[in-house]
């Protein structure tokens, strides 16, 4: 008798744990922070706060996130802050409440993310800054940059104007975001570029926000009210360079000949705006972040060390070389 009262008890006991068992996994999950899967396979979940899909650029950079992190086993969260600082604030916010592994993070403006920072900082989980800084330490506030040398893009530019103008030139400046690392620095690199050559004048700077539409709108309102003065146009990012291409036909002023357009990205509709001489220049910003930005993601969870940037080289474009890349061009 008493052997049965055991063997019921045992019973009854190992079917509490299956049941107990089966609670604990609703969802697919197994109890891992970060990850997902069944069946005892862990599946490590990160994040992507993308600041907006919006243009070629940004398009080519969420392709290549998702791309990647298919590629090594990773689950991708991809959300889309639509160009909005609150959204995607509220966007790292909710990846952190998913408690992902990590978050990757072009930030909408330098200052402005601050206080989606300082909640993964709370929360313990691991921010990568891609392709645009913010205000913080590296390895406190977030891991690293990785991305390109904006001031130096933007000293590229600037010498070719010098150079390509005779050091006389009358110059329009298409700025991208207000408040954006990426806009202050391609600025600065330009005007540290252009300031030993007094001929090279800005006689107008405005912001374009890095939009096609905005690009040709702003263009438009700085043709009426400069004129035939305007022999350069230096646009922050391609996009706003192409809409600038579009005014000045509109306006018969000849791109690319009487009127130097110069820009920074190397997206393939520009070096196309190369070959067919609409457009002068274009400095690389290669938007491909995938590879590089889990590899280091993996080095961190190595425990290696990792440097405060990553500096991401990029090429130089103009009617030599334009139609030998273009083909390789987002």
């Amino acid at each position: 008798m008493k052997i049965l009262i055991k063997q019921r008890f045992l019973l009854i006991f190992a079917a509490a744990v299956l049941i107990f068992s089966g609670c604990g996994n609703q969802g697919g999950g197994n109890g891992q922070t970060g990850t997902t899967g069944g069946g005892g396979e862990k599946k490590k979940v990160v994040g992507f706060a993308q600041m907006g899909n919006d243009n070629p650029w940004r398009i080519a950079q969420t392709k290549s996130m998702r791309d990647e992190a298919a590629k090594r086993g990773y689950e991708i969260i991809v959300t889309d802050a639509q160009g909005a600082m609150s959204k995607q604030v509220s966007d790292v916010e909710d990846l952190i409440a998913r408690r992902v592994s990590a978050i990757f993070l072009p930030p909408q403006q330098f200052e402005g993310i601050a206080p989606a920072l300082a909640a993964a900082k709370s929360a313990k989980i691991p921010v990568f800054l891609l392709d645009r800084e913010a205000a913080g330490t590296p390895g406190e506030d977030f891991v690293t940059f990785i991305g390109s040398n904006f001031v130096e893009e933007g000293q590229r530019v600037g010498d070719w104007v010098v150079q390509n103008t005779g050091g006389n030139a009358g110059v329009i400046i298409l700025e991208g975001t207000s408040g954006s690392s990426v806009a202050r620095d391609r600025n600065q690199g330009f005007l540290d570029a252009i300031k030993a050559s007094p001929g090279v004048k800005v006689i107008a700077s405005q912001p374009a926000d890095f939009g096609r539409a905005n690009g040709q709108k702003v263009m438009e309102n700085l043709i009426q009210a400069h004129g035939k003065a305007i022999t350069v146009v230096y646009a922050h990012n391609d996009e706003m360079a192409l809409g600038a291409i579009q005014a000045l036909k509109a306006a018969n002023m000849n791109p690319g000949k009487d009127v130097k357009v110069v820009s920074v990205d190397g997206q393939r509709s520009a070096l196309e705006a190369i070959i067919a001489g609409d457009m002068n220049v274009t400095v690389e910003c290669n938007p491909r972040f995938g590879p590089i930005a889990f590899d280091t993601y993996e080095k961190f969870l190595r425990g290696e060390p990792i440097p405060p940037k990553i500096i991401v080289p990029d090429r130089f474009f103009d009617a030599s070389n334009a139609a030998q890349f273009v083909g390789e061009a987002y």
